[in-house]
C-alpha cells in the first residue's frame, strides 16, 4: 500500500503486511458530536442511498422481501444474476409498486386453509397474515396464536381475529404508534380508500422516524440487479434497465480480467444509449478486485462503483482453494483511495460479521458495505424457514461459486457441460444460518449495525461518513487485543 493513497490515519506506522478488520481498532478522539442521531449516514457512492448498506447479490439472501425491507430503511439490495431476466423484471415491478413506508402485508382470502396461512407467517417479520375480501378490504388477521390447536384444513375466516386496528395511509408513524399503544395491539392495518396498502408494527413506526427510505426520483423504493460476464450480457442489461433497475452490478469472482472489461463496456454502452432517451443515467458497479490497478481498469471500462473483496466471504473457499485474495481492510484502504482519485467509489464486499467491521470498512473509505451471509439467517432472506431437531429456526445458505450455485447457473447447458463445470466448484454448498432469537429480522440487524456505525462516528468526532474517513485514527492490534474486546456473553 502506498502511503500517499491513505486518508485514514494510523496510530503507529502500519506493518509491512496486509490487515483485515480484526487486526485493527479505532482510537477515540475529542469530539463535539453530542448525539448519535446527529450523524448523517448517507452513502458516499454513486447510488445515493440514505444508509451505506448493500445486500449482496446472493441467491440465498437477496429477493423481493429483502429488497423491500432494506430499501425502506435506506439501503439497497441487488437481485442475483442467476435469476431469469423476466423474473427479475417482475420483482422490479412489484418492488416499485410497494409502499415506501408501510410493510408489505401477506394477503389471504377467507377460504384459505389455516395450514397454508401458517406456512406464510415466516415470510415477514410482523407475524400475521391479513384476510381480505375480493375488493382487497381487510376482514381480520391470523397469527400463530390464532392458529394454535386448530385443524390445518380449517378455513381462516373461522379462526381470524377481528380485533384489529385500521388506520388511514395519511396517518403519521407517531400517531400509529400511539394508537397501537392505546389499543394494546402490535400491528395496524393501513388502508387507502378502504383497500389494504400495508401494515405497521410499533417497531416499524419507531424505525420510520429514525430511517429514511431509499427511493428513486418518483418516490419509489430502489433496487439493483446483477448481470454476469457470460452470455447475452448487453441484452440482459437492457431488459433490466428498461424494467426500472436503479443500479446494475456486473459481477464475477475475478473482476480484473479481459472478459469483465469487455462485458462492462458493453453494459456501459447500453446504459449510455438508454440514458439519452430517458434522461436518467443509472450507476454501474463492477467487481471484484483488490488492487488499485484493478480499480483503474474497471473505472476506465465504465464502472461508477468498484466492488472490493476476493475471498473474505463466509461462504467463500477461494483463498483455501487457490491461495488468492487479500485481507479486506488493506484491500478496501487501497482500492477506495484509487477510486476516489478517479472520481469513482467502492463497495466493501465481504468479511463483515459484526457492526465494528462495517464501521472499519467505512473508515477505510468504502462508499457502502455489502453484506451477504450475515443477512441469510433472517425472515426476509429468500430461503424457507426450517427448524432443527432442537427447535431452533434456520435457513440454508450457499456460496455463489458452490456446487449448488453452479448447478443453477448451468441448468440450461448440456449434461456434459454441466458435469465438466462441476469439477471446478468453489464455496460452501449448504450452511445452516440460524436466526438470532433476539434479532430474527434483517431490520433488527440493521438497527444493530447503524447503532454501531453512528457510535463509531461520534467517537471519531464525525458528523458524516466523509468526515469519518478523514478523522478516523486506527491502530494495529494483536489477536489477544482483539479477544480482549469481545464480550464473554453476547450473541457476537
Amino acid at each position: 500500500m502506498c502511503a500517499t493513497m491513505r486518508h485514514v490515519r494510523f496510530l503507529n506506522p502500519p506493518p509491512a503486511y496486509d490487515l483485515t478488520y480484526s487486526d485493527v481498532f479505532m482510537v477515540p478522539r475529542r469530539s463535539a458530536v453530542t448525539s448519535r442521531l446527529d450523524v448523517d449516514l448517507r452513502s458516499r457512492d454513486e447510488v445515493g442511498t440514505t444508509l451505506p448498506l448493500v445486500v449482496a447479490n446472493m441467491t440465498a439472501v437477496s429477493g423481493r422481501r429483502m429488497t423491500e425491507t432494506v430499501a425502506r430503511r435506506g439501503g439497497v439490495a441487488i437481485i442475483p444474476q442467476d435469476i431469469p431476466t423476466e423474473v427479475v423484471a417482475e420483482v422490479v415491478d412489484r418492488v416499485k409498486r410497494s409502499h415506501p413506508v408501510f410493510d408489505t402485508p401477506i394477503r389471504v382470502s377467507p377460504h384459505t386453509t389455516v395450514g397454508e396461512a401458517v406456512s406464510l407467517l415466516p415470510k415477514r417479520a410482523h407475524g400475521l397474515v391479513v384476510v381480505v375480501d375480493d375488493d382487497d378490504r381487510p376482514l381480520g388477521t391470523v397469527s400463530a396464536t390464532d392458529a394454535a390447536g386448530v385443524d390445518r384444513f380449517a378455513q381462516v375466516h373461522e379462526v381470524m381475529s377481528a380485533d384489529v386496528l385500521v388506520v388511514g395511509a395519511d396517518e403519521t408513524p407517531v400517531a400509529i404508534f400511539d394508537a397501537l399503544n392505546a389499543s394494546h395491539l402490535e400491528v395496524a392495518l393501513v388502508v387507502e380508500s378502504d383497500r389494504l396498502v400495508g401494515v405497521m408494527t410499533r417497531k416499524h413506526a419507531l424505525r420510520s422516524t429514525l430511517y429514511r427510505p431509499a427511493v428513486d426520483g418518483d418516490g419509489r423504493l430502489i433496487l439493483g440487479a446483477a448481470v454476469g460476464i457470460n452470455g447475452d450480457v448487453a441484452g440482459r442489461a437492457e431488459r433490466l434497465l428498461t424494467a426500472g433497475a436503479d443500479v446494475l452490478v456486473v459481477d464475477t469472482a475475478h473482476g480484473h480480467q479481459e472478459r469483465m472489461l469487455h462485458s462492462l463496456k458493453a453494459v456501459r454502452d447500453v446504459r449510455d444509449r438508454l440514458a439519452v432517451v430517458t434522461g436518467h443515467r443509472v450507476p454501474l458497479a463492477a467487481g471484484n478486485v483488490v488492487t488499485a490497478d484493478g480499480v483503474q481498469d474497471l473505472v476506465e471500462a465504465g464502472a461508477d462503483v468498484v466492488k472490493v473483496g476476493v475471498g473474505p466471504g463466509a461462504m467463500c473457499t477461494t483463498r483455501m482453494m487457490t491461495g488468492v485474495g487479500r485481507p479486506q481492510f488493506s484491500a478496501v484502504l487501497e482500492c477506495a483511495a484509487a477510486a476516489r482519485s478517479l472520481g469513482a467509489s467502492t463497495w466493501a464486499d465481504g468479511g463483515v460479521r459484526y457492526p465494528r467491521d462495517v464501521a472499519l470498512a467505512l473508515a477505510a473509505g468504502a462508499g457502502s458495505v455489502m453484506i451477504g451471509s450475515w443477512f441469510a439467517g433472517t425472515y426476509e432472506s429468500t430461503g424457507n424457514l426450517l427448524t432443527d431437531a432442537e427447535g431452533r429456526m434456520y435457513k440454508e445458505s450457499f456460496g455463489m461459486a458452490s456446487a449448488r450455485a453452479v448447478r443453477m447457473r448451468t441448468k440450461n447447458a448440456g449434461a456434459f457441460d454441466r458435469a465438466r463445470a462441476a469439477l471446478f466448484e468453489e464455496g460452501i454448498s449448504t450452511s445452516q444460518m440460524y436466526l438470532d432469537p433476539e434479532r430474527p429480522s434483517v431490520e433488527d440487524l440493521i438497527d444493530s449495525i447503524v447503532a454501531g456505525v453512528r457510535s463509531s462516528c461520534t467517537y471519531a468526532g464525525a458528523r458524516s461518513l466523509a468526515e469519518f474517513h478523514e478523522l478516523a485514527v486506527v491502530g494495529v492490534q494483536s489477536p489477544t487485543g482483539y479477544e480482549e474486546g469481545r464480550p464473554l456473553h453476547a450473541s457476537w
